[in-house]
């Protein structure tokens, strides 16, 4: 689209000023927010927004537009005037800033209907969401064609830069090529506490460079330059480019006088007025109302109204070329209103089998071929585990993503298991494609913070975590997890804006019940899901009645169920998940041969879900008139909800140690002998 054909430099700094105002002046009404960066960046995105960036100002969610991903969510005030001016946003809501039931909270969540891309707010997940955007886009393209191309802009701030999770992004935006990606990083030298010459001397463009990156260092008030990076950004063909703006944090602040305010790292946290500036000056000498700032400028009305006019233009040439192309093309079409229509909830499993007696990763990596085979539309990747955690079940029937070439389905995306998460997020949030991602589970740490945003944002990502406990063996305590799943557990309690659980957890107890925990993952579209599973061999458990083990497994998607009786006449109920489930069973049969002693036997792969059933249901699988104990290889209180009492749950209380799963399962006590001694004793 380039630079609009009526740029004026007088009524783009009026729009520019425009912003700064309205940034300000939300933060002063709020008394709370960070108005300097806001300030000091409001010529870079107004021109942006204004001149270059494709999107239908009638329907903010139309897929083919770039996409905007903002990394410094404490600069939101920024964002909320810009998309002021576009008419996303009314005055009322920018001058409720911050305030209860306000659409324009302190760091923006995702609104993709009002232009808010993703929930940012942690830095450095802002812009990394923005490579797997970008490497959503090149899988779009590399399907239906260069028709569809769209830019993906990530604004970034200097803590952004200095997150770990940057050389990732950086690294990985660079080996595959994405020049799709524009990145701003917004310079202006002044951190929350303290200027960056005082925490880095690191040379960003070198860094950048050596990663593959074009980069352009320029005055990021100046106009012209801003344009021509831009200009050069959207025609590059070969790499990621980043523009670094050189700007003055609150540019334009001053003080009751008039004198200049700026350059302080006092305006990064707190509102001018706090700072020693003063507002209703600030706001005259950058052509506001001091005694109204909450206003549009009517020449910025007439100049937005004009750029928008220029953006529906460009849409509706777009959407002649499209159903150009859907006409010539129409098997190709139909498979993208499948892409962008389709749901995972039906996939076929009729013909699908899983070996018994299986560890659940190898069961989880044959249903990932199975995937492969039924659904296109599936991004897989691996932090340089494929091999291990199965996900190489999906790997061997495509290839990976490589630099100028995406016609693969698997991201081989090395030793970044934050970078990787926060990747899969923007996949999910371009939309169009289920992003999975693998690893141990032990790393799960790791991604926790991408996790957590994915669940507030809802957005279906799934987590393949195996190698779920101490039974990881000979590699040590610091490969085995023990409380990890309670973490884990304590997000799926967590409820999100709609009400629902944040995440769906699921741990499978065998081969079988690993195929319904992927059909609820696929299911679950309105949240990520974590499947947690071993490393070890799983005894599938037998089938009760006449049913199979496969229709027996289908109540997993009711959180728990009964998946074992040694008796009708049972005296206690024994509950767990994953392989502890199969070492329940051993157990139970032991008490009923040796004391007659009958137990009821339950899979809870996922206690969040159980937790939403009716009461009716939860009583008939947890009886009130006999004893309820847990068994888990992680931490006691895992269970401890389920059974009355922690003391009611045979547990693992410590870190583990360096030997053999079955040295372990002895020494620990997880074999069903002595879990049936410990049964007996709290049953006596």
């Amino acid at each position: 689209m380039g630079s609009n054909s009526f740029s004026d430099s007088a009524l783009a700094q009026k729009a520019a000023n425009n912003i700064r105002v309205l940034s300000v002046a939300m933060v002063d009404e709020a008394s709370s927010g960070h108005p300097g960066g806001s300030a000091g960046a409001a010529d870079f995105i107004q021109i942006l927004f204004s001149e270059y960036l494709r999107f239908n100002p009638d329907d903010a969610s139309w897929f083919y537009r770039d996409r905007f991903f903002l990394d410094p969510g404490h600069m939101s005030a920024m964002l909320y005037s810009t998309l002021s001016l576009v008419g996303w946003y009314s005055m009322d809501e920018v001058k409720a800033f911050r305030s209860w039931g306000s659409p324009t909270p302190g760091h923006p969540e995702k609104d993709t209907a009002r232009g808010i891309e993703n929930v940012s707010g942690p830095l450095g997940q802002g812009h990394t969401n923005a490579v797997g955007a970008a490497i959503a886009e090149r899988f779009f393209a590399e399907r239906f064609g260069e028709w569809m191309s769209h830019k993906t802009v990530a604004f970034i701030s200097d803590g952004g830069i200095q997150e770990e999770i940057a050389q990732g992004a950086g690294r990985l935006a660079g080996d595959l090529g994405l020049n799709n990606l524009i990145m701003y990083y917004d310079a202006n030298n002044v951190q929350l506490s303290s200027t960056v010459d005082d925490v880095t001397t690191e040379d960003i463009q070198m860094k950048y460079e050596a990663w593959g990156w074009k980069v352009y260092d320029i005055d990021g008030h100046n106009q012209d330059q801003i344009r021509e990076s831009l200009d050069k950004a959207y025609a590059e063909t070969e790499k990621p480019t980043l523009i670094i703006g050189r700007t003055i944090m609150g540019q334009g602040v001053v003080d009751a006088d008039g004198n200049p305010m700026e350059d302080k790292v006092s305006l990064h946290g707190k509102p001018i007025s706090k700072a020693g500036a003063s507002l209703s000056k600030t706001v005259e000498t950058l052509g506001g109302d001091p005694a109204n700032p909450f206003q549009i400028f009517n020449e910025v009305k007439e100049y937005y109204s004009k750029a928008l006019d220029e953006k529906r233009e460009y849409v509706s040439a777009f959407e002649k070329s499209k159903s150009d192309w859907t006409d010539s093309n129409p098997e190709l079409a139909k498979k993208l209103d499948l892409f962008l229509t389709q749901d995972f909830s039906n996939i076929d499993l009729s013909n699908f089998e899983q070996p018994s007696s299986t560890a659940t990763r190898d069961a989880s990596g044959k249903f990932l071929g199975h995937l492969y085979d039924q659904y296109e539309n599936v991004i897989v990747t691996s932090a340089d585990l494929s091999n291990s955690d199965k996900t190489d079940g999906f790997l061997k029937k495509t290839t990976i993503f490589r630099k100028g070439d995406f016609s693969g389905n698997f991201l081989q995306i090395g030793v970044s298991e934050l970078t990787m998460a926060a990747v899969s997020n923007g996949i999910a949030l371009h939309g169009g494609i289920l992003p999975v991602c693998a690893t141990f589970f032990v790393f799960s740490d790791y991604m926790k913070p991408a996790v957590r945003l994915a669940a507030i944002m809802e957005i279906q990502v799934v987590y393949v975590w195996t190698h779920d406990s101490f039974r990881v063996g000979e590699d040590g305590p610091t490969h085995q997890p023990i409380e990890h799943e309670a973490q884990l557990r304590l997000m799926e309690e967590l409820k999100n804006h709609s009400g629902k659980n944040s995440l769906l957890v699921l741990r499978p107890a065998d081969a079988e019940e690993t195929t319904v925990a992927w059909d609820l993952a696929l299911k679950n579209s309105n949240s990520p899901t974590a499947l947690i599973l071993s490393r070890q061999g799983i005894k599938s458990i037998p089938a009760n009645g006449n049913s199979s083990r496969l229709e027996q497994a289908a109540h997993a998607e009711q959180g728990a169920y009964v998946a074992y009786e040694t008796s009708t006449d049972y005296k206690a109920v024994l509950i767990a998940s994953g392989s502890e489930v199969s070492t329940l069973v051993g157990a139970a049969d032991i008490l009923f041969e040796e004391k007659g002693i009958g137990c009821r036997v339950v899979s809870i792969p996922s206690s969040g879900v159980f937790a939403n059933q009716s009461d009716s249901y939860k009583k008939s699988i947890l009886t009130d008139d006999v004893k309820v104990l847990g068994l888990t290889a992680g931490l006691p209180s895992t269970l401890a909800l389920l059974t009355g009492g922690i003391n009611n749950v045979f547990g693992l209380p410590h870190f583990g140690y360096s030997a053999s799963a079955e040295v372990l399962d002895d020494k620990f006590g997880f074999t069903p002998e002595k879990v049936a001694t410990w049964l007996s004793e709290k049953l006596s």
